[in-house]
């Protein structure tokens, strides 16, 4: 059965004794330090001081984690409010038993949409520059981070795809399984792989960064379509998701990509310079 298959039974990380260093945790880690460097390069290139990349690092960190824990709870998981609530806001477990759990339960919807109420929030107040500016930045950063996070969900034997039918797939042992599944974490990750580097090559090799909006709304068009495709081959994350037509996550998915069209044909009237 296993031919063609590949077993999956990973340690959830390093045991240290007194702490367990969880390898999704680590993914995070990864994400945000690579994502602190290529938005490092980007200000150098704008001219911006490193005293205000500082600060973005602060909002992206609390955008990203709160946003995305937030949209977990309320689109897939709003029964943990009454029952566990203060699980929601930090990463233990008090029900049924205090427990460690690290960065778990986090929705990439909740987490885009925290980083633009955060970038809206950092253009006003650090930057001085329309919001529309920042986020055509920062978006090349969230998609390389993304590539990892998804990493950190096959680590963790998470969003799972369905079973292929076949010995081809992957078997994750820890579910308790011996059939083979998609590797629905794995084809998202490199999906974002080609999402990051088409950003990357407008923003350094096309004048669209001078547009106000373009990188952004090719980041919301490219990233989410990503996300609606290999949701056809992911398994249920709640029970009651529509799977009669559209899952959760693609529904939640349409808005971004149209919202994303609509600024990528509106930015070719907003172009901006340093001197505006």
């Amino acid at each position: 059965m296993y031919f063609s298959s590949f077993v999956w039974d990973p340690s959830k990380g390093i045991d240290l004794g007194f702490f367990m260093v969880r390898y999704y945790s680590l993914m995070f880690v990864i994400a945000f330090t690579l994502g602190w460097f290529i938005t490092k390069k980007i200000f150098a290139r704008e001219k911006i001081s490193h005293e205000k990349l500082d600060s973005l690092f602060i909002y992206m960190v609390l955008a990203i984690l709160i946003g995305a824990r937030m949209g977990h709870v309320i689109f897939y998981q709003p029964e943990l409010i009454s029952q566990d609530f203060f699980s929601v806001f930090l990463p233990f477990s008090f029900v049924p038993e205090f427990e460690y759990t690290g960065f778990q339960g986090l929705a990439s919807h909740g987490a885009a949409i925290g980083v633009i109420i955060a970038m809206f929030i950092y253009s006003k107040k650090v930057l001085k520059k329309p919001v529309l500016w920042i986020l055509d930045r920062v978006v090349i950063a969230v998609a390389s981070g993304a590539i990892f996070v998804r990493l950190g969900n096959f680590i963790n034997s998470e969003i799972i795809g369905k079973a292929t039918g076949t010995d081809f797939g992957v078997v994750f042992v820890q579910l308790g399984e011996d059939f083979a599944r998609h590797p629905a974490q794995l084809y998202e990750s490199f999906g974002y792989v080609f999402v990051f580097l088409i950003l990357w090559f407008i923003y350094w090799k096309t004048d669209k960064r001078h547009y106000l909006g373009f990188l952004f709304g090719s980041f919301l068009v490219l990233l989410w379509l990503v996300r609606f495709f290999v949701e056809f081959i992911k398994e249920a994350q709640v029970d009651d998701r529509a799977d009669w037509l559209l899952n959760t996550g693609q529904w939640l998915s349409i808005p971004f990509i149209l919202f994303g069209i609509y600024m990528v044909v509106a930015s070719s009237k907003k172009k901006y310079s340093a001197e505006d």
